[in-house]
């Protein structure tokens, strides 16, 4: 630990670290992303996904045990236990910081499958980062506004064409899509300019999630329901950085989604989509009492290390 340094100068020599570890690791996502583009084989391709998820997984764990070494987070983590890499999750979480991400990366990396987030198409022609979601099979979507679709009534149905498409490798390879339901932070004015019925939440968004279970539904059966608590304030990145937060509560709940949400047609089924929106509902109304009950308990419970809990790296 190095806890006697100054909290501004610990966060620049994250940032610092960070930096040089991507700067290390970057042109060897590359090498193999374009060999993955230039031997479209099967068996080259599969051999590609596995380096290429290692080297994420080794960026990932380089910055977690950069936290153990810069800062004393005391890690507060519920239901991790029996969690696998081999096993196919949906992950969503509440969303009150940048900082939420790398700590879901700090207690789920390794133990399930890496991360992937759904992503625009337009993404893919961002300069170098384009790459590596692409190889790292990050799906890109392309969503049509109603206004798009009333004019071109045959693009009805393309979206969940195309993203079908896109997570067609999902269905060999275990993996994790992960997804913010609220679809932005909270802050104070959003809370109030939605005049949400949630406490500690902003409303969710179920049209994302109906999209991923209507591609996916016949191999995304189980999703992780995270709930994150900062007990003295919610933080910035910055201040993740700087070892300012010196405590977090991550509280799992591994839940069977509902069989008659896998593969649902979300778009045309009136009725499955308003029983879905009404699950979402429930499961928002259950999180926003759990994040009052965590915030309330007065006395602190024994703090398990993560090592207790066969974190990966």
């Amino acid at each position: 630990m190095l806890n006697f340094l100054p909290a501004p100068l610990k966060g620049t020599l994250a940032v610092l670290a960070i930096l040089l570890n991507t700067l290390i690791l970057f042109p060897f996502l590359i090498l193999f992303a374009v060999l993955k583009l230039v031997l479209p084989l099967t068996p080259v391709r599969k051999g590609c996904t596995v380096v290429l998820n290692r080297i994420a997984y080794l960026w990932i764990g380089f910055n977690n045990r950069l936290v153990d070494i810069l800062h004393k987070v005391e890690w507060d983590v519920r239901g991790a236990e029996g969690l696998s890499r081999e096993h196919w999750y949906f992950v969503t979480c509440n969303h009150q910081s940048w900082t939420d991400i790398p700590a879901i990366q700090y207690i789920l990396n390794s133990r399930i499958p890496l991360l992937k987030f759904f992503l625009k198409q337009q993404l893919i022609w961002v300069p170098l980062l384009g790459v590596a979601w692409w190889a790292l099979d990050f799906p890109f979507m392309r969503r049509h506004t109603r206004e798009q679709i009333a004019k071109r009534p045959e693009l009805r149905g393309k979206d969940l064409e195309t993203t079908r498409a896109a997570c067609e490798k999902f269905r060999y390879t275990p993996v994790t899509v992960f997804n913010f339901m609220e679809g932005t932070r909270l802050t104070p004015a959003k809370h109030k300019a939605q005049r949400s019925p949630y406490r500690n939440l902003l409303k969710p968004r179920a049209g994302g999630t109906g999209f991923v279970l209507s591609a996916m539904g016949d191999t995304l059966h189980t999703m992780l329901d995270v709930t994150i608590v900062y007990p003295d304030g919610r933080k910035g990145i910055w201040d993740y950085l700087c070892g300012r937060i010196p405590r977090i509560i991550i509280d799992i709940r591994e839940l069977e989604i509902p069989q008659q949400f896998l593969g649902m047609d979300y778009e045309n089924d009136f009725g499955t989509k308003k029983a879905f929106q009404a699950w979402v509902t429930e499961l928002w109304a259950a999180k926003d009492r759990r994040m009052d009950e965590l915030k309330s308990e007065g006395d602190r419970p024994e703090v398990s290390p993560l090592g207790a809990c066969e974190k990966g790296d």
